[in-house]
């Protein structure tokens, strides 16, 4: 049986500046309650804390059993906690708008006689638009630096991993167009009488949202500040997932800060007379968490128990995070 080397209190006081933890995993893990249980003990230790989701398929509510949908509200029961399910609909409903606005100001600022609605159509059905929009209600979040600490509940790991790679992605995607832009200004200049010294709005907004990616990937990348839990079960499915997936996030140089193990059975409450059931999950369990000692060798920050009841409310929150911070 491995032992875990350094825990969540460890590496919380190895990393006294950390202001952005996020937690993600396959689906159904428990990324919700992990989220939770993390953002209510750093509320405990007197640091005004915000709980926010990013998961389209909110949970937060039912898990505080408190409606905390599209704004931030005070928990209570968990004085210095803040939560906030994002509304993805209102949040898309807004991109709209701008790309709206940002498609007709170029149409127009290039002599283009096109209507804007298919343009705006053509963006905004692309399957990646949503977790665009979430990205850039994420960091405006984040921007607003109204909290001392930020613990984000994120969508399953494919889409966290594209949700928080936006920050690289669009910084390549602007970098090609200012040089368009670039390329397109001079090119006018040559062929028109244009003043060179005319303001080009197109440009400026290109400047601006290059600069405000390259400090989200600032905040994103920094393993001071910023780090991602991966959670699992000590089942095969979700184990294949974060391993694959921790490697990835690497690449994008999103700090990993560890793996949670969740829902595991307490084997001094099983013998014998415990229904076969029960002890064959157990054996499975003690089989993975052989697998998981192994593949995440130091990386183990906390195992928590399966409890006897349902996690809801801030009761049962609270209780989680003494396990998580153990």
């Amino acid at each position: 049986m491995g032992q875990i080397k350094e825990s969540m209190v460890d590496f919380l006081a190895n990393h006294p500046n950390m202001k952005y933890t996020f937690f993600g995993g396959k689906g159904g893990v428990g990324k919700t309650v992990m989220a939770g249980a993390a953002a209510h003990w750093l509320a405990s230790q007197g640091k005004r804390t915000l709980l926010a989701s990013t998961n389209p398929v909110h949970s937060l509510s039912s898990l505080l059993d408190q409606d905390v949908f599209g704004r931030p509200v005070p928990v209570g029961g968990a004085p210095n906690l803040w939560a906030y399910e994002i509304d993805t609909r209102d949040t898309i409903a807004r991109s709209k708008e701008e790309i709206q606005e940002k498609i007709e100001w170029f149409l127009k600022y290039a002599d283009i006689k096109t209507r804007a609605d298919e343009f705006v159509e053509s963006a905004t059905l692309n399957p990646a638009f949503e977790e665009s929009a979430m990205f850039e209600n994420m960091i405006d979040i984040m921007f607003e630096d109204e909290y001392e600490v930020y613990v984000f509940d994120t969508a399953p790991t494919a889409n966290a991993r594209r949700l928080l790679g936006m920050s690289s992605v669009y910084s390549l995607w602007v970098d090609k167009m200012v040089k368009s832009r670039e390329e397109a200004k001079s090119l006018k200049e040559l062929l028109s009488y244009t003043k060179k010294n005319e303001k080009d709005p197109l440009m400026a907004y290109l400047v601006n949202f290059r600069e405000r990616m390259a400090h989200a990937k600032e905040l994103l990348t920094d393993d001071g500040l910023t780090s991602f839990f991966f959670v699992t079960l000590p089942e095969a499915l979700p184990i294949a997932v974060i391993t694959r997936f921790i490697q990835w996030f690497q690449d994008f140089g999103i700090p990993v800060g560890g793996v949670v193990v969740n829902m595991l059975i307490d084997r001094s409450m099983v013998d014998e007379t415990s229904a076969d059931f029960v002890r064959n999950r157990v054996m499975m369990q003690e089989a993975y968490m052989d697998q998981i000692w192994k593949e995440f060798d130091g990386r183990v920050r906390a195992v928590v128990p399966l409890f006897d009841t349902e996690v809801r409310g801030v009761e049962m929150v609270g209780r989680t995070a003494d396990f998580l911070f153990k």
